[in-house]
């Protein structure tokens, strides 16, 4: 088992690091953030999404043909108001992580935002503190409609930061009215 852990661990940097370059070139940004300056470990926060939200979300963020919230080169436009940023902890999934030290949790959501979102993160943008997750989690969505909550905040996104119109929809080419 340790030693398939440690296997995990070397993927997951090699990946780690392929992805975020691949993102930056796809969308003709300069050099990516280095996962060190907003990650405590950035490979355990990879293995943290794998095991947590990558059955879902994608191993690499990419949900098609799930109908899913894509956070490939996407997932950082949330990150361009206050509302927005806590959403994305306050969602259930994160909330009620079974992580639940809270400066792993804001390990794993900085990976998401800073390597997974690539180019949608907003030049300044901060990375998520333990402190920030603490009191957000303690927020978590219940009883919204999360595409609503999910709309509203997108729509901020486009309005506010100039976020791209299609982040409004769950993945780019989603049509709502063909959804099952």
């Amino acid at each position: 088992m340790r030693t398939a852990r440690i296997a995990l661990l070397i993927a997951t940097a090699t990946l780690s690091a392929g992805l975020a370059s691949r993102l930056s070139a796809a969308h003709g940004a300069g050099a990516p953030v280095p996962p060190q300056a907003v990650m405590e470990d950035p490979n355990q926060a990879r293995v943290d999404y794998i095991e947590n939200c990558g059955g879902c979300h994608g191993v690499n963020g990419s949900t098609v043909p799930a109908q899913l919230p894509e956070l490939m080169g996407r997932v950082g436009w949330f990150m361009c108001t206050p509302e927005s940023r806590a959403y994305l902890i306050r969602l259930p999934n994160v909330a009620h992580s079974h992580l639940h030290d809270n400066a792993e949790l804001a390990d794993l959501m900085n990976y998401v935002v800073f390597v997974l979102g690539g180019n949608s993160v907003p030049a300044g943008t901060k990375p998520f503190t333990a402190q920030e997750v603490g009191r957000e989690r303690l927020h978590a969505l219940s009883n919204a409609s999360l595409t609503d909550e999910r709309l509203r905040h997108a729509t901020a996104a486009v309005k506010q930061c100039h976020a791209p119109e299609d982040i409004k929809l769950l993945y780019p080419g989603y049509d709502p009215a063909t959804a099952r």
